[in-house]
């Protein structure tokens, strides 16, 4: 069980909600409503004001306790492509197992089949600033599930593709998510339907419905 509550004054953000492991969680809500900042709460790259937030029984975050990004076993895919402009392709894709301890053979093994799975083999030995939008959302996507986080958040995964690659994305996340701990944030109802089984509403910095309770809004 997931159990976050956090409140950041300067976004207008005070939430509190209980998610399941194991299973895909959406956020939605309009533009300004606090997605993007729970997810960056989640990952440890925005502290809250005030806050808890426990995974297990592991607490990450509380009023004596914080645990940093690196050390969360979160991964956060955020709208911006944020590839290592210096590395190829592959070095970015396998930069996750690589960290994780593993040789770089097998990070080299990993990133290869990531990065066939988003269709993005041929350009595995270019440098990341030599990509169009779309295919840095493609690498950035294989980085993350290569990385192979307990908890798997994704910002928007798909607004840079072109429409007609969707699709073929949208499947293979909700392949590779199935049984896993994922949080996404969309504003497509097909992206809500196509990959998670619960969703949490947000307007103005609170929840309006946790996606348990009809009615709850």
């Amino acid at each position: 069980m997931i159990r976050l509550r956090a409140r950041v004054a300067a976004r207008s953000l005070d939430v509190e909600m209980t998610l399941d492991e194991g299973v895909t969680t959406a956020i939605a809500g309009p533009n300004g409503s606090g997605k993007s900042t729970v997810l960056a709460v989640l990952s440890g790259l925005l502290a809250p004001d005030e806050g808890e937030l426990t995974v297990g029984d592991e607490v990450l975050m509380d009023a004596r306790t914080w645990v940093p990004p690196r050390r969360r076993g979160i991964v956060l895919m955020s709208q911006r492509v944020l590839l290592f402009p210096h590395l190829t392709v592959r070095a970015n894709v396998a930069f996750g197992p690589r960290s994780q301890g593993a040789s770089r053979r097998d990070a080299g093994v990993a990133a290869d089949r990531w990065l066939a799975e988003v269709g993005m083999s041929p350009f595995a030995d270019r440098r990341a600033t030599e990509l169009s939008g779309g295919q840095g959302q493609r690498v950035a996507l294989a980085r993350a599930l290569a990385a192979q986080p307990r908890i798997l958040l994704l910002d928007e995964p798909f607004a840079a593709l072109d429409a007609d690659a969707v699709p073929a994305m949208r499947e293979l996340l909700a392949r590779e998510l199935a049984g896993r701990t994922a949080i996404v944030v969309s504003h497509d109802v097909e992206d809500l339907e196509a990959l998670a089984v619960r969703t949490v509403r947000l307007r103005a910095g609170t929840v309006v419905d946790d996606g348990l309770s009809p009615g709850s809004e």
